[in-house]
């Protein structure tokens, strides 16, 4: 008989035997796939959102500089703008004003940003679909917020914007400078920070130290250290998520390691039959890997599948509340389909070889004692 033909009928036995025992083959595989299902979509949500960062900051500008009072953040007078651009290597350099607004009616911040061009009339706003869907309004309509000052300002919704930017649109506010700065209180001759380009990425650190040396007074962020913020924030908040599901994962490790230490009494009688009508021992350790194999690697695509469904096409419900870390305003989007290949390995390794490890060992036990020994 061929190498082959004997792999085909080991096979055919070995699936004719899970058949035999269809429930408890069908339970194991349900809790395998609840299990690779549940870790997969907190692996994969969390590089998608990860990713999106990236891409997202792709396009934010590459050094933000704050002026520091006390510790904290102060308006950042525009004088200092010359002071920088006068610093070799700096390409652009223009202030930027934005800030939060606590709203009493949906309990939450909104960010209101003047965007270098605005082409809107006086008192006319763009929001973010979040706040559109949290104060049930729509273009033309008015929303009323309380200035720095205690009165009352009417600003009208000019427009709202396109679903595909309510990840990073959800609770902005779009508003014209003189707006903002009666909105807020902020003088002229002032903003709240500076955004700058610099001629070769490369000169970033270099850049920054020189703008702490003219300006003391000042903190230079960098675009790619916020982007290494958001990547440590999101794995922890996936870390603290696995953790948290670290109880079920336990649960299944317990239940396959009792599953393959402990052989039924039908499995063993089972062993001992297939030595008694000429089976090896290698032909059985064969059998049990094909049968480990099976289950192992279909709850694994299974449970991937699923989780890939999970997240990027229901927008992972289960776990987005955890992971994206919004308060209130969260924003309704599906994440772009992103598959870290490592994370994938990693699954695989720690669902699928210890199954088939403790699989394995057992079955080879039973299978090197007598046949009548085993049976009895």
């Amino acid at each position: 008989m061929s190498r082959i033909e004997r792999q085909r009928n080991i096979i055919d036995f070995t699936l004719s035997s899970l058949l035999r025992r269809k429930r408890k083959t069908i339970a194991l595989i349900l809790v395998y796939v609840l299990i690779v299902f549940t870790l997969g979509s907190v692996l994969l949500f969390t590089q998608a959102m990860k990713k999106e960062a990236s891409l997202i900051l792709a396009g934010a500008p590459e050094m933000v500089v704050q002026r520091m009072t006390a510790g904290r953040q102060s308006l950042f007078p525009v004088g200092y703008i010359d002071k920088i651009r006068a610093i070799k290597g700096v390409g652009a350099a223009r202030g930027r004003l934005w800030g939060y607004y606590f709203d009493p009616r949906t309990r939450s911040n909104f960010t209101f940003l003047v965007p270098k061009v605005f082409e809107a009339k006086p008192s006319e706003i763009v929001v973010g679909r979040g706040i559109a869907r949290s104060l049930d309004t729509s273009e033309d309509d008015l929303l009323y917020f309380r200035a720095f000052d205690g009165t009352r300002t009417a600003l009208r919704i000019r427009g709202v914007f396109d679903h595909r930017s309510e990840l990073v649109a959800s609770d902005l506010i779009l508003i014209g400078e003189r707006d903002f700065r009666r909105l807020f209180g902020v003088p002229e001759g002032y903003s709240t920070d500076a955004v700058l380009e610099v001629k070769n990425s490369k000169e970033l650190g270099i850049i920054a130290f020189k703008i702490t040396q003219v300006l003391p007074d000042t903190r230079p962020i960098r675009r790619d250290l916020i982007l290494g913020t958001y990547e440590a924030v999101f794995n922890w908040r996936g870390g603290m998520a696995l953790v948290v599901l670290s109880g079920a994962v336990l649960a299944f490790v317990i239940l396959a390691w009792d599953k393959a230490t402990g052989l039924s009494a039908e499995e063993r009688r089972e062993i001992g039959i297939l030595k008694a009508i000429g089976w090896d021992t290698s032909d059985v350790l064969l059998m049990k890997f094909w049968e480990s194999a099976a289950i192992s690697i279909t709850s694994f695509f299974a449970g991937i599948l699923l989780a890939y469904a999970h997240v990027f096409l229901a927008s992972a419900p289960l776990f987005a509340a955890v992971l994206k870390g919004w308060s209130v305003l969260y924003p309704k989007f599906r994440p772009a389909p992103f598959i870290d290949f490592y994370d994938v390995a990693v699954l695989f390794f720690i669902t699928v070889v210890p199954y088939a490890a403790a699989t394995l060992v057992p079955s080879w036990r039973a299978a090197t004692l007598d046949p009548d020994e085993v049976m009895r």
